[in-house]
C-alpha cells in the first residue's frame, strides 16, 4: 500500500491534541476531532486506519463514542487505542469489553505512543492487503465472483432506495475451448488477461465493476446508467476486443478473438432479486452465442430486446 496511512485522535483537551499530533505526524496522516461528536462523525466520513479516543471528555465520553462507533457498520472495523489518565482494572476492563484494540496512559511517553501505533497501525495494513487479495482474481487482477456478489448487493440496495436503474451483463469469450485445446492454456490465460483489461480500461465510472465469473465468463456491473449508455459502453469493448492485437500470443493461428455479451436492465424492487436479474442476463448472453456470437444482446423491462451490431436484413 502506497497510501500513507490516517490516525483520528478524539480529545476534548487541545493541549492533547497538539502532543499526539507532534508525535505521530512523521507515522502517518493525523485527522483530529475535539468532541465525541465530532470523531463520530469524521471517523464515519475519512474511514482512519486507526482511531486514539480519550475517555474523560466533556459531553459524550469515550465509552459512549466506543460504543456508538462499533454499532455502525461504517466504522465497527477501526481498531481504536482508548488514552486515558484513569488507573483503575475496571475502566481498562470495561474499554476492552466494548471492543478496544489497546491503551496508552497519560502522561504520554512518545516512545509507548510510537510503539503501540506502529503496531496496530501494521495490523490493520496486513489485514487490509488479506482483504484485497480475498476480492482479487490472481490470473486477470480484476474482481473476483466473491467481491462482485459484495458490491451487487450493496448496489442493488441504493438502486432500490433510489429507484435507479441497474445493469447487469454477462460476456463469455467465442470459441475459447477451441485457444485452450489447439494453442494449450498458456495461450488462453493470456486471452483472459487481455479480455479483463480491455473491460476494466474502458469502464470508467467508479462503481462499475468487471469480475471474472469463472472460466471464460465475465460479469459486469453498471449502476444508475440507462440501457442505451450500458450498451454503447459495451458495445466499445465488444469492438475494442474484435480489433485488440494478439501479436504476443507468439501463433499466427490466432488472429483475432471475439466475445458474446448478454446484458439485463432494470429498476430493482422489493419483489424483485439480483439473481433473477443475472438470470436474465445468461439469458440473453445465450441467445447471443446461438445468434452468430461476437454480439450484444440486452433486455430491459421497458423496451424489450434490443441488438448490438443492429442485426442486417
Amino acid at each position: 500500500m502506497s497510501e500513507r496511512q490516517q490516525i483520528l485522535i478524539i480529545d476534548d483537551e487541545t493541549d492533547n491534541l497538539r502532543i499526539l499530533s507532534d508525535i505521530l505526524r512523521e507515522q502517518a496522516d493525523i485527522i483530529l476531532a475535539k468532541s465525541g461528536q465530532q470523531g463520530i462523525r469524521k471517523a464515519a466520513e475519512l474511514k482512519p486506519d486507526l482511531i486514539l479516543l480519550d475517555v474523560v471528555m466533556q459531553g459524550m465520553d469515550g465509552f459512549e463514542v466506543m460504543t456508538t462507533l462499533k454499532h455502525n457498520a461504517e466504522t465497527s472495523d477501526i481498531p481504536v487505542i482508548f488514552i486515558t489518565s484513569l488507573g483503575e482494572t475496571h475502566h481498562e476492563e470495561k474499554g476492552f469489553r466494548l471492543g478496544a484494540c489497546d491503551y496508552i496512559q497519560k502522561p504520554f511517553h512518545t516512545t509507548i505512543v510510537l510503539a503501540r501505533t506502529k503496531l496496530h497501525l501494521e495490523l490493520r495494513r496486513q489485514r487490509t492487503m488479506l482483504e484485497q487479495l480475498a476480492n482479487i482474481d490472481p490470473l486477470t487482477g480484476i474482481a473476483n465472483r466473491r467481491r462482485y456478489e459484495e458490491v451487487l448487493k450493496r448496489e442493488w440496495r441504493v438502486a432500490m432506495r433510489k429507484q435507479s436503474p441497474v445493469s447487469l451483463i454477462l460476456v463469455d469469450i467465442d470459441n475459447f475451448k477451441h485457444y485452450n485445446d489447439h494453442f494449450g492454456h498458456a495461450a488462453g490465460d493470456k486471452v483472459l488477461k487481455k479480455v479483463a483489461c480491455a473491460f476494466r480500461d474502458r469502464l470508467q465510472r467508479p462503481r462499475d465493476l468487471v469480475a471474472r465469473f469463472g472460466g471464460e465468463e465475465f460479469i459486469i456491473l453498471l449502476p444508475d446508467n440507462d440501457r442505451q449508455g450500458c450498451i454503447e459502453v459495451m458495445e466499445r469493448c465488444r469492438q475494442a476486443i474484435e480489433q485488440m492485437p494478439l501479436d504476443d500470443l507468439n501463433n499466427p493461428d490466432i488472429r483475432h478473438i471475439t466475445v458474446s455479451i448478454g446484458g439485463y436492465t432494470c429498476r430493482p424492487d422489493t419483489d424483485s432479486k439480483p439473481q433473477e436479474a443475472i438470470k436474465m442476463a445468461d439469458d440473453m448472453l445465450y441467445m447471443a452465442k446461438h445468434q452468430g456470437k461476437n454480439r450484444i444482446l440486452w433486455f430491459c423491462d421497458s423496451e424489450g430486446i434490443s441488438e448490438s451490431p443492429p442485426a442486417t436484413l
